[in-house]
């Protein structure tokens, strides 16, 4: 059993009954309840009052979060912890609500997960995100990237690069940090126009916008632009099947120039699939919300890379948060 703990009654139940605590978090950040505890004690009939929302259910709401332990009460009244007014309060350096309110997007498709396995299909209502599920999508993706990003761009060598493109790369997370790294280098983020706005206020907020641009285009059926001796793709290849991965791939090495490097980052299963638990989970949250995407083991991307025409293949010595990792190649 590759050394899961034994499942009780209680452990099961308490899987079971996870999305309880998920939906009272995500509630939380969408009324923006935190934001409205940053620098104050108050009750819930006061903030109820103020915020024109249910006084009893409120009470409810708050009563669950301070049992959770991401708010304190002391008598009638309620103040964010330390860690929530780090994390959940709107306008701090370190704020994840974008990508909790991502997770609150996928509550509907995952609940339809049975229909998903009976017939193969997505559940997750067809076109692109729009409104504010656009926004939490991107930007949570931007809350993912500041986690790692800053630690794992002084790991990697790009030493003599001169041209980065992130392909897919939504706010441009990663590209920015690259060139925080490193004052030689520049970087172009290819991804959909409607991402622009994102992008562009997360380049002017790191103050790299003479360094850092934004190329509109669908790495689908678009050419990438330009040429470059890096490229970099995050999270792009799970929403694909083979074929679609494989393509993408292609596309990204031959924008390189002899000589140039290709770093794939993704959730990487073993390659018995069953594990790790995060990639694992992953491919069903592919399956409810894309035709064909899945999460890929470590020799399935060696493949794809070697078959592109990369060599130098390895895995770098990396391991992100929910098991994601690195694959390095270098354009023959």
């Amino acid at each position: 059993m590759k050394g899961h703990e034994h499942w009780t009654p209680g452990r099961i139940l308490g899987v079971s009954g996870a999305y309880w605590q998920g939906c009272a978090l995500q509630t939380a950040v969408k009324l923006k309840v935190f934001s409205w505890l940053e620098d104050e004690r108050a009750t819930a009939e006061s903030l109820a009052e103020r915020h024109r929302v249910n006084h009893r259910a409120l009470t409810y709401l708050l009563n669950a979060l301070a049992a959770m332990g991401l708010v304190e009460k002391e008598g009638a009244s309620y103040r964010c912890t330390d860690e929530a007014r780090r994390f959940l309060v709107e306008d701090s350096y370190e704020y994840i609500g974008h990508m909790v309110m991502h997770h609150h997007f996928l509550v509907e498709p995952w609940s339809r997960l049975d229909e998903a396995v009976m017939t193969g299909r997505p559940t997750r209502r067809q076109g692109l995100r729009e409104g504010l599920e656009r926004e939490s999508f991107l930007m949570g993706m931007f809350n993912l990237a500041m986690g790692i990003a800053p630690d794992l761009v002084k790991r990697i060598d790009l030493m003599g690069r001169s041209r980065l493109i992130d392909i897919g790369g939504g706010p441009g997370t990663y590209a920015i940090h690259f060139c925080l790294h490193d004052p030689n280098l520049r970087a172009v983020v290819f991804d959909l126009p409607d991402t622009r706005p994102f992008a562009e206020r997360t380049i002017a907020r790191f103050g790299v916008q003479d360094r850092v641009h934004f190329a509109a285009g669908d790495y689908h059926s678009d050419p990438i632009p330009g040429s470059c001796d890096a490229a970099w793709l995050s999270h792009i290849l799970h929403a694909e099947g083979p074929e679609g991965a494989a393509r993408i791939v292609a596309k990204a090495v031959k924008a390189l120039e002899p000589g140039g490097l290709l770093f794939i980052h993704e959730f990487i299963m073993d390659d018995s699939f069953d594990g790790p638990l995060f990639p694992a989970l992953f491919a069903l949250n592919m399956l409810v919300n894309t035709s064909e995407g899945r999460s890929y083991a470590q020799t399935e991307i060696r493949g794809i890379m070697a078959d592109a025409g990369l060599g130098n293949i390895e895995r770098l010595d990396f391991k992100g948060p929910n098991e994601s990792g690195i694959m390095r190649g270098e354009r023959r």
